[in-house]
């Protein structure tokens, strides 16, 4: 055990920041770049996690649990960018199944020497940006793939061998957009893959969407059909035989993202590159944003980190609660004072809980929510121990 009994850590996140366009929507810690320096964006990562590792402050697992390649568009890199970044772990060339990896791409850069590649040097979970299979969608957000390319993209995975496979889709967009949400749903069902994650569109200050918001342009979904095509598509994969086991995140059994679980236990995690964060022994810590300032500091320092924080005990009550409650387990209502066990019951007698054997989940309808009944729960539980 190190850093006051802490252990160490086992699941890495490494951002890839560069994308060929940046959608509308977009608010990530993404760079435009068509060819990316996939040489210097190895040397940073190597130098970054060197410096860490001296340091002796973020310790290592021997043997790493999950690694996630996260962009941005990993995809658009050289495909033997990712094995040398294996080597910086200790992956070999070869398929390590303990070890849970996954890889982002886009459909449109997906191409077959990137598959063959990936699968080659280990990735063995692949997350596909779909969005929508809708053209006229795909068009509004700035996607430069098409449904056909989807397809396409979800076919070379397996065809390589790797199945474990997740896809995006983006619901509550303008009704301007012309778009069938339960088209889009079907479309998914059809390509059976065993993970679909579920974004909600939202307006981020800064966007290309923001400014066509504020000017008029574009009007965002109205409340009833963001929520209503959210509780559809919850409905439809579970009838489907998806489990919705976190709010966004619907798998088939033993498919659920284990990088994400080991994060929203509370497990500490170590994130490499521009934008990444890190969670061990009761403090966070971020790099710089920008891939050129994060590059630079690196290069001269070894590191580029932007800030760091030690979570207070109502920070970690807070934070604990909210990411129990945004997964199937939920909380354990054993224990819990009065007030909170109103809370909890008048969640279940509204339909936004449910639970057994003293456990209490949110439903579909509470995590529409989940940020206020969090909030809610907080404030008895703070007000019971006087940290409120």
């Amino acid at each position: 055990m190190t850093a006051a009994g802490h252990g160490r850590i086992g699941n890495v996140y490494v951002h890839a920041p560069f994308c060929v366009r940046r959608c509308c929507y977009c608010d990530f810690a993404v760079t435009v770049d068509r060819r990316p320096d996939s040489t210097r964006w190895l040397d940073t990562i190597r130098t970054e996690l060197k410096t860490l590792e001296a340091a002796g402050d973020a310790p290592l697992a021997d043997a790493i649990e999950t690694l996630y390649v996260g962009g941005g568009t990993p995809s658009v890199l050289d495909p033997r960018s990712l094995g040398a970044l294996a080597g910086m772990f200790g992956l070999g060339p070869v398929r390590d199944r303990r070890i849970e990896w996954t890889a982002e791409a886009n459909p449109e850069s997906f191409t077959a020497a990137v598959a063959r590649e990936w699968a080659r040097c280990g990735v063995n979970r692949i997350s596909f940006g779909v969005q929508s299979f809708s053209p006229q969608a795909l068009k509004w957000m700035g996607r430069l793939h098409t449904a056909a390319d989807a397809v396409q993209a979800v076919r070379r995975a397996r065809t390589t061998g790797v199945t474990n496979l997740s896809i995006d889709l983006m619901f509550g967009l303008p009704g301007s957009v012309e778009r069938s949400w339960q088209d889009d749903l079907d479309r998914a069902l059809q390509l059976d893959v065993p993970h679909i994650s579920l974004y909600g569109l939202t307006i981020e200050t800064g966007t290309a969407l923001a400014r066509q918001v504020r000017e008029g342009r574009v009007s965002i979904a109205r409340d009833d059909r963001y929520r209503d095509e959210y509780l559809l598509a919850a409905e439809l994969l579970s009838r489907a035989g998806y489990e919705h086991y976190e709010v966004s995140n619907f798998a088939r059994p033993g498919f659920d993202s284990r990088h994400n679980r080991a994060c929203w236990r509370g497990a500490p995690y170590l994130g490499l590159g521009n934008g990444a964060h890190s969670y061990f022994a009761g403090r966070r810590w971020w790099n710089e944003r920008d891939w050129g300032t994060y590059a630079t500091r690196v290069a001269e320092s070894g590191t580029g980190r932007a800030g760091s924080e030690e979570l207070t005990a109502g920070q970690r009550r807070l934070e604990a609660l909210w990411l129990s409650l945004r997964t199937v387990p939920g909380i354990d209502g054993a224990g819990l004072d009065t007030a909170a066990c109103q809370v909890l019951r008048r969640w279940k007698t509204t339909g936004l809980a449910d639970g057994s054997n003293g456990r209490v989940r949110l439903t579909a309808k509470g995590w529409l929510i989940l940020d206020d009944l969090t909030l809610e729960l907080d404030t008895c539980l703070g007000e019971e121990s006087g940290t409120g």
